[in-house]
């Protein structure tokens, strides 16, 4: 009698692609996992969580626009953490408030000159020409600061010392200018499911730049301002190569779209350097004031500077004084000690942003929606605003600054760049200009007046600070609901504020075709478009109705 084969193959299990399974394998598979297969999977899971289906296109754009975003806010906080140690050893940390309104009248020069010249050049050239020129103001100055007498060398403070005001405005009308510009050109060149779902994931990659950036500042002790400074300029020049490879992959922003005659007519025009009727340097300003759904972004996005500049000034007011004390004899040493605080405040609100941008973000918007998300900040803000009442020690208030300086870069940003989706191009680039510079600037004036007003007493800065505080933060709460609302409807709707009404249009077409002696659908001699509306039933009020107003729905 012969023994039966044994044929092992035909039972052998088999993984999802059909090959079959080692011995090893088999004893691996109905045992415990190893740990480097553990740390594989779990490592694959996160990856999945934190990019989703995100894939081709989708993710080289994002890699892209986070690394061009790395270099813009990398820079900004490398140079952002020298300029108050500058000023302070330059022109004295009392005069920082004085400053900060000085960069108010800078930048909205700037901002008429950059609405111009959008009339002229193509939005993408601005940005190169922006970025350069940045580069070769913060080289020269860099160099000027190693001059015996007009930079560090010379340490008796005096306000007559141009060198100090030159730098601080700079870097502030950078942080403006550029970081606006930036977005204006994102925005443009994606859709409003894009940004809701991946602006997280590239602010996340940007804030890598900002951790970097405060983190090299902290060696001002040993590598120095000076060449910390320069490294500054040189980020600038990189940041320009970032856009430029970006716009050479994907195109011109703001040209998605657009049929081959409308980018020739858009050409034509800046090359003849006329613009449409209505257009110049203070479009963005007309377009701000006719719109509320505009006036909303702005009150969204820059109104929480008046208290951020408040508990920014009690933070270095209280440093350099801690710092003072440390080094009595050494007012080099407490500089660069100043320096290197501000370096490490730098890190960790950048490390907060970070990890919440790469986990938090996008998670909460499609959680809870546009609207709980754009609350949550004033919310978080005005819980912040009375810890600084109760406590208002050095380490309370850096803690505090910490958290609203993190979420504001993690949270609103993203969320207030996903209110533009609803807009425009004017309203995206000229009108963002206006929001983004003056706004802020003037926010953050507001909150110099504050600060200047109470200067000499803590303690009143302590309580007349926070009371506004806590009516900006309850302001912003019920302007954030409403703009989240906003968004909603003009999202299902289809309209864009600051572009013709699709609705208006096509409304017009039927009454074309009801009334024979309207030509082409125009309005007769005094019709105005409500007249229009009026005439043509029920679709005003169902406008009305919905709650979108019908100033948005118009040019």
């Amino acid at each position: 009698m012969s023994t039966p084969v044994m044929h092992v193959n035909q039972s052998a299990e088999k993984d999802s692609s059909g090959r079959e399974y080692l011995e090893k394998e088999q004893w691996q598979k109905m045992g415990t996992q190893t740990a480097s297969s553990k740390a594989t999977a779990y490592l694959d899971k996160l990856v999945r969580k934190v990019t989703g289906d995100l894939e081709g296109e989708d993710l080289t754009r994002v890699l892209w626009l986070s690394s061009t975003l790395f270099f813009i806010v990398g820079g900004y906080w490398l140079l952002r953490s020298l300029k108050d140690p500058i000023m302070s050893v330059i022109n004295g940390v009392e005069y920082i408030p004085q400053a900060k309104i000085a960069s108010l009248f800078v930048v909205f020069g700037l901002v008429i000159v950059y609405n111009k010249l959008l009339d002229i050049y193509p939005k993408h050239q601005l940005f190169y020409m922006m970025g350069v020129s940045y580069g070769i103001l913060f080289s020269l100055m860099g160099l000027l600061l190693m001059h015996p007498t007009i930079g560090l060398s010379n340490v008796e403070a005096h306000p007559r010392r141009i060198l100090g005001w030159l730098s601080y405005v700079t870097i502030e009308s950078f942080g403006s200018m550029v970081v606006q510009c930036y977005w204006a050109l994102v925005n443009s060149s994606v859709n409003v499911q894009f940004a809701k779902k991946n602006f997280g994931l590239i602010v996340a990659g940007a804030q890598i730049g900002s951790i970097l950036g405060p983190t090299v500042a902290t060696q001002a002790d040993t590598i120095g301002i000076t060449p910390l400074y320069l490294l500054g300029s040189a980020v600038m020049f990189m940041m320009v190569a970032a856009m430029y490879f970006y716009v050479q992959r994907f195109g011109i922003p703001g040209d998605e779209g657009k049929s081959s005659a409308e980018v020739a007519a858009d050409k034509a025009k800046r090359d003849s350097g006329k613009s449409a009727e209505g257009e110049g340097i203070l479009e963005g300003f007309y377009l701000f004031w006719e719109h509320d759904y505009v006036k909303g972004i702005f009150a969204v996005s820059s109104l929480y500077m008046v208290q951020v500049t408040v508990i920014d000034y009690m933070m270095k007011v209280l440093a350099k004084e801690r710092y003072a004390l440390l080094y009595p004899d050494d007012p080099q040493a407490a500089v660069r000690a100043f320096a290197s605080f501000m370096g490490y405040f730098g890190q960790t609100t950048n490390s907060i942003s970070f990890l919440f941008s790469l986990f938090g973000t996008g998670m909460v918007i499609k959680r809870f929606g546009l609207t709980t998300t754009l609350i949550a900040f004033p919310a978080l803000m005005l819980v912040c605003t009375v810890l600084v009442w109760t406590m208002p020690n050095i380490w309370i208030v850096f803690l505090v600054m910490m958290v609203i300086k993190g979420m504001s870069y993690a949270l609103l940003n993203p969320t207030k760049e996903i209110l533009y989706q609803m807009t425009g191009s004017n309203v995206k680039f000229k009108c963002k200009s206006w929001i983004d510079t003056f706004g802020q600037r003037g926010s953050k004036a507001g909150g110099s007046l504050i600060t200047n007003a109470f200067a000499n007493s803590m303690a009143d800065l302590v309580n007349y600070g926070t009371a506004v505080g806590v009516v900006i933060a309850v302001f912003m709460i019920w302007c954030s609901n409403y703009m989240g609302k906003q968004f909603e409807l003009l999202s299902e709707s289809g309209e864009k504020v600051g572009e013709p009404s699709k609705i208006l249009a096509a409304q017009l077409a039927a009454m074309q075709s009801q009334k024979e002696d309207t030509s082409c659908g125009f309005a007769e001699e005094g019709q105005s478009e409500d007249d229009l509306l009026v005439e043509g039933g029920e679709l005003k009020d169902d406008i009305e109705s919905a709650g979108i107003e019908l100033g948005s729905l118009k040019n």
